[in-house]
């Protein structure tokens, strides 16, 4: 997998412990003038989980890939919305979400990552976010013997 520190989000980032609601997490793109960052390229945006999250009560974790024409990203556009993960699911060294991010997407100049906590505030957790040409798709599988 091709991993670029300009499209790296989140690299093993808290998740921020708030109350219920949402949060910008992480760093931001900007994109300038030039607005196709995947060079004409469809890119997969990935979400993993680096430090398994911990609530003390039955937080649920979407995370949203978002769009402003402004730098401290008021007024996002959501350009791809994960679903709503169970605390459960956030375990440590899972991939939780991974989705292709078309190339005609459209960007404002600052492309960035939102946090939205559900049901109760988190106590704990780490995730890594970023978008990249080629994300990992290898797996290892039992002989069929």
């Amino acid at each position: 997998m091709i991993l670029d520190e300009r499209t790296e989000f989140l690299d093993a980032t808290a998740l921020n412990t708030g109350a219920a609601g949402s949060y910008l997490l992480g760093d931001w793109i900007d994109t300038g003038i030039a607005r196709d960052i995947g060079n004409g390229h469809d890119l997969d945006f990935v979400v993993s989980v680096d430090t398994t999250a911990t609530s003390g009560g039955a937080a649920t974790l979407q995370v949203n890939l978002i769009t402003s024409a402004n730098a401290d990203m008021s007024s996002p556009t959501i350009i791809v919305s994960s679903p709503a993960f169970a605390l459960a699911a956030l375990t440590a060294g899972s991939t939780i979400f991974r989705v292709t991010v078309p190339a005609s997407a459209n960007y404002a100049r600052y492309v960035g990552v939102q946090q939205v906590t559900g049901t109760a505030a988190f106590t704990a957790g780490a995730i890594s976010a970023f978008l990249t040409p080629a994300a990992a798709n290898w797996r290892s599988y039992n002989d069929a013997i």
